[in-house]
């Protein structure tokens, strides 16, 4: 039906998870939506549209769903607007190797639309796998147009397109064969059981006719001998500590050389900022908010904060591309159940090690709200991109001065690696405790393991740098601008000739000395809120006494600083648990009101961090005194 002129047509996109919908999508309208080979990517609808033969068509991508019965999130939204929107073609995407299993949703979409074309994307992977299809006899079998392409390599396009305007104009028949779904109502659960056995014969009978595996054994043969590896008892956690080791060491040795050359170009910068200002006889107050508040703060949180995110972004994404990341979800999963969760908690919190707000948005795809608050608060235990920093900066002063770049570098990549398992230990531990306060009982989690592939290495670094780099170093610059100006008067506004900034770290000492910190680091972490990348210059300036955020040459100066002003290995132990174990940043936290709605799981979400943090940490420093 068309709904604006004659020449404007609406359309749905649906299918299963991992069969490329999105890169379809992405393919039509040319929009970029961020794509990954895992379940539960896509949740909310995408809408764009593009031109083709001087017509419009405005296209709805739907969450990818296995099923159209109400049991999740993703399967209500695409099922309640696939029976209400009436849309003039549904393109129902389908992974080429699993014709069987994708024709099972397929037919379901069948019974509750008037015109469909059957999208049988990855079919060049399916034809190497040794899957032929037969085009023609699927699409008489249906009663609907059945195209073949590859979405990653842009082939087939123009032809789905070709095809959806002939069945949008009427010029292609399009008569579904409703003999198939006979009987089928995806609206009644009870039926539930009995549609999807009629359901699975239905597609087995029409693959009998239509698709030759001739070789799909040999693949599914190597499928099964990496998952014996990758999913093992024995082997499966050991690889993925190693795997997330070598992430981990690649992101700390790739940075450190851009960020000490983006740190030299805004020091240059700052220089002629400065000649520009006196130039103008701008106010030393102006200048100073601006140039030592604002751009300061904004340069260390752009010279600290994107050199590891340029590096970890993008190795993460091609992690996730190769189809390994659903292993590490499948190796946690037990641990979840055991904790009365939801096993695709194990995804959100992968996700929150780049970005705890990312994590929050990703919880998602946990159809259960229960479940879904508890990943929420449990998320920010994972230590995100700007904490990354200081647990370096302090293992560095510490506990890998003197030691060569390399020793050094694979300590930091180990200690990095210890405060991920420490925090998924804790991850496990709040969700236990929370699942026994939450009322209700954790939803069924059906995850699937995609094939292996082979990773798109340009389009994923591409897409992480924009999607997720850019993304999450834009909003963390957007808090970090007035976070800078704040910082900067506590510093330079004095009373008594004492700033206001030394009195708030002095009214912090007595309760930081006693859980191991002192009132300089209390006060760092508070004014850190917006982005924790400022925790350490903030330190240094107090320590230092300066009216601006201090930099520093190398870690051995800074250790010398921090050794100076009282620190010791108890110090930096409880700093290293602080830092883990803190109020999650702003960002986050208006990540979590908007996602439930609720100023009081926001209060709770930098409430349970901080208590455990600051009992941690107290327990450290007392059995300290004891034996010291």
């Amino acid at each position: 039906m068309k709904i604006i002129g004659d020449n404007i047509y609406t359309l749905s996109l649906a299918g299963n998870p991992n069969v490329g919908k999105s890169t379809i999508f992405n393919l039509l309208t040319g929009m970029n939506q961020h794509t990954g080979n895992w379940t539960g990517k896509t949740v909310e609808c995408s809408k764009g549209g593009f031109t083709f033969n001087n017509d419009r068509f405005e296209i709805t991508d739907l969450p990818g769903t296995y099923s159209l019965l109400s049991f999740s999130k993703e399967e209500q939204v695409t099922r309640d607007y696939l029976i209400n929107s009436h849309s003039d073609c549904v393109i129902i995407v389908a992974d080429a190797n699993a014709v069987e299993r994708n024709l099972v949703f397929a037919l379901q979409v069948l019974s509750v639309c008037d015109k469909a074309v059957l999208c049988l994307n990855l079919n060049d992977e399916a034809e190497r796998n040794g899957v032929i299809i037969d085009e023609n006899k699927l699409s008489e079998q249906l009663g609907i147009p059945v195209v073949k392409c590859c979405a990653s390599k842009n082939r087939g396009i123009k032809e789905l397109k070709q095809t959806i305007s002939e069945v949008c104009k009427g010029e292609t028949d399009c008569r579904i064969n409703y003999s198939l779904i006979e009987g089928l109502n995806i609206c009644d659960y009870k039926l539930h059981n009995r549609n999807i056995r009629e359901l699975n014969k239905t597609a087995s009978e029409i693959c009998d006719e239509c698709v030759n595996k001739t070789g799909i054994e040999h693949v599914n043969l190597r499928t099964e001998k990496l998952d014996k590896i990758l999913t093992s008892k024995k082997y499966g956690i050991p690889i993925m500590l190693l795997v997330f080791g070598l992430l981990f060491w690649i992101t700390v040795v790739g940075a450190n050389y851009p960020s000490q050359w983006l740190s030299s170009l805004f020091s240059f910068c700052k220089d002629r900022l400065v000649y520009l200002f006196d130039i103008f006889h701008t106010p030393s107050f102006v200048k100073g908010i601006i140039i030592d508040g604002v751009y300061t703060t904004l340069s260390w949180v752009v010279s600290v904060m994107l050199p590891p995110m340029a590096i970890f972004f993008p190795l993460f994404s091609l992690i996730e591309d190769s189809g390994y990341l659903p292993r590490i979800a499948f190796n946690l999963d037990k641990f979840f159940a055991k904790c009365g969760t939801h096993g695709k908690q194990s995804l959100t919190m992968a996700m929150g090690i780049g970005c705890n707000a990312c994590g929050v948005t990703g919880c998602r795809i946990i159809e259960n709200e229960r479940d879904r608050n508890i990943s929420i608060l449990t998320n920010s235990f994972m230590p995100c991109n700007g904490r990354f920093p200081i647990l370096i900066a302090v293992t560095m002063s510490f506990f890998a001065a003197g030691a060569n770049k390399l020793v050094a570098s694979i300590e930091v990549a180990l200690v990095l690696l210890t405060a991920i398992v420490f925090a998924v230990a804790l991850t496990l531990l709040i969700s236990k405790v929370l699942s026994v306060t939450y009322k209700g009982a954790p939803s069924g989690f059906a995850l699937e393991l995609p094939p292996y592939r082979k990773p798109q290495i340009i389009k994923s670094i591409v897409r992480s740098l924009l999607d997720r780099t850019v993304f999450v170093l834009g909003r963390a610059v957007l808090v970090a601008a007035p976070a800078g100006a704040v910082i900067w008067l506590l510093a330079n506004i004095t009373i008594n000739d004492v700033s206001l900034l030394k009195y708030c770290t002095d009214f912090f000492n007595q309760f930081g000395l006693f859980i191991g910190l002192d009132g300089v680091i209390v006060m760092a972490l508070i004014l850190g809120f917006p982005a924790n990348e400022i925790v350490i210059p903030i330190i240094l300036m107090s320590y230092l006494s300066c009216s601006t955020l201090t930099d520093y040459t190398g870690y051995e100066q800074l250790s010398q600083i921090l050794h100076s002003n009282g620190w010791s290995a108890v110090t930096a132990v409880c700093m290293l648990i602080i830092t883990l174990l803190h109020f999650p940043c702003s960002t986050t936290v208006l990540t979590i009101k908007k996602e439930t709605g609720s100023f009081k799981t926001a209060l709770l979400s930098m409430a349970i961090p901080m208590a455990l943090g600051i009992i941690l940490c107290t327990a450290v420093a007392s059995i300290a005194r004891i034996f010291y």
